[in-house]
């Protein structure tokens, strides 16, 4: 039987420890995630010591995808959350509380979400953070306010899978047409209008924003000292605004008659 988590992958970028690793399948199980992605792992996942601790969810570790790269892991994705430890003003990105944003990675259970998680010990780089269109950081104690990383994985798989089972109320308790049509009256300003509209994937993503970046610095609006911090906050705009895959054609169509008409100039 489907469930409702499905299409939700957990990402871990480079973990170093096989506990850690294992404690993550266990958590994910507990909470019904089934998808499980590591990225250049640094450590043998198939050691006893990661079976030890998944315990009961050692086909998850089985069955875990292993890619080289964050890009390799987010490919198919249209939705992407990455989680931070680092202090906004660092980073000059919006972090969201995860009860806040992780509603987000369920809207279209269609699609392909990714909740990534960083390094045991750096977290995640500024680089890798560029792949994610939102970003968390979990409320800590300021006296100490680094996680474990099955403890992040487990706290934010228990948000989703109490948002999850909140979407979907059993029969004997569904209310009335009469209470339902008053509560729509009440609450549709504060609802975004449904769209049925598929956000374009993370790899379409990508390639739009290489050919972006090859164009700003053909024209010389981009210079290759500046380029990496200047496309950083074009990402930041095109991730707020959830580009569709026909948005993401139409750009691209425009930067491709541009780069021809460049060629069409210098040819002359």
């Amino acid at each position: 039987m489907p469930h409702p988590l499905d299409h939700l992958r957990i990402i871990l970028v480079e973990p170093a420890g096989a506990l850690n690793v294992g404690s993550v399948a266990r958590v994910m199980k507990n909470w019904g995630l089934r998808q499980l992605v590591l990225v250049n792992p640094q450590c043998d996942v198939d050691s006893g010591e990661a079976r030890q601790m998944a315990v009961h969810a050692t086909d998850l570790l089985e069955s875990a995808q292993q890619v080289k790269t964050l890009p390799d892991a987010l490919v198919g994705c249209q939705r992407a959350i990455a989680t931070t430890g680092v202090d906004r003003t660092t980073l000059n990105v919006c972090l969201e509380h995860p009860k806040t944003a992780l509603p987000w990675l369920l809207e279209a259970p269609h699609e392909q979400a990714a909740l990534i998680f960083g390094r045991e010990d750096r977290g995640l780089t500024k680089a890798e953070l560029n792949y994610a269109q939102r970003f968390i950081r979990i409320p800590t104690s300021p006296d100490y306010t680094s996680m474990n990383l099955a403890q992040a994985v487990a706290i934010c798989c228990y948000e989703l899978a109490e948002l999850a089972q909140a979407t979907s109320v059993p029969a004997d308790q569904k209310i009335t047409a009469d209470q339902q049509v008053t509560d729509q009256k009440q609450v549709a300003t504060d609802l975004p209008l449904p769209t049925t509209t598929e956000l374009a994937s993370l790899d379409d993503l990508e390639r739009y924003y290489q050919q972006l970046e090859d164009c700003l610095l053909q024209i010389g609006y981009l210079y290759s000292h500046t380029a990496t911090s200047r496309m950083a906050k074009f990402r930041r705009l095109f991730g707020r605004a959830q580009l569709s895959s026909t948005e993401v054609a139409m750009l691209r169509g425009i930067l491709s008659q541009i780069q021809w008409a460049l060629q069409q100039r210098s040819s002359s």
